[in-house]
């Protein structure tokens, strides 16, 4: 059970951090509120909730399996997040 609530954790570290680095921008561009960081942050909350689901959900795969694969999951949609982020 260590190894789930030790990836939980790294999902809210990792999308936390997304949406902070969305809220610097948004200070530093002088952009408050700004619609692209809104989507952006969307995004990341969506992320969140797509593989906390993944995580709870059963799998015929064995648990390492599983849970390797939500990290990696978690791996491509951040940098695809982050990619969108460092165009603004």
């Amino acid at each position: 059970m260590a190894n789930v609530r030790n990836l939980k954790k790294e999902i809210n570290y990792v999308l936390g951090d997304i949406i902070e680095q969305i809220y610097q921008w948004e200070k530093q561009s002088s952009k408050t509120n700004s619609g692209e960081g809104s989507a952006l942050i969307d995004e990341c909350i969506a992320l969140f909730d797509e593989l906390i689901a993944k995580i709870n959900q059963k799998s015929e795969q064995s648990p390492k399996e599983h849970y390797n694969a939500v990290r990696v999951a978690l791996a491509k949609k951040s940098a695809a997040i982050e990619a969108k982020l460092a165009k603004l």
